[in-house]
């Protein structure tokens, strides 16, 4: 069973920065695309970042130029950095695994992560 855990999140003050971490077992993440998604309450949960099996990576509008996805594989190890982070990047975030090599759509994601909360006050 696939098995993903983040770690790395807490609150910073607007400006800050985070790196949040994701370690993936019982799959290599080399193989699939991996992704990172997030909700805020009262939101829908919307994808945030996205590496897939050859290294290329897509990212919401909102964090582009901020958020940098990276892989780590010999770790085995999802990264999300995060900088210039303000409050509306408050959220809960999950990392994720897809069952295809270049698709990390809703459709094709096999595990997440249990969640890890980021918080950004003003």
């Amino acid at each position: 069973q696939v098995e993903l855990v983040e770690s790395g999140g807490g609150s910073v003050q607007t400006g800050g920065s985070l790196r949040l971490s994701c370690r993936v077992t019982r799959i290599m993440t080399s193989r699939y695309c991996v992704s990172w998604f997030r909700q805020a309450p009262g939101k829908e949960r919307e994808g945030v970042a996205s590496m897939d099996s050859d290294g290329g990576t897509d990212y919401a509008d909102s964090v582009k130029g901020r958020f940098t996805i990276t892989k780590d594989y010999a770790k085995n190890t999802l990264y999300l950095q995060m900088n210039s982070l303000n409050p509306e990047d408050t959220a809960m975030y999950y990392c994720a695994a897809s069952n295809s090599r270049f698709s990390c759509s809703s459709r094709d994601l096999r595990a997440w992560g249990q969640g890890i909360q980021v918080t950004v006050s003003s």
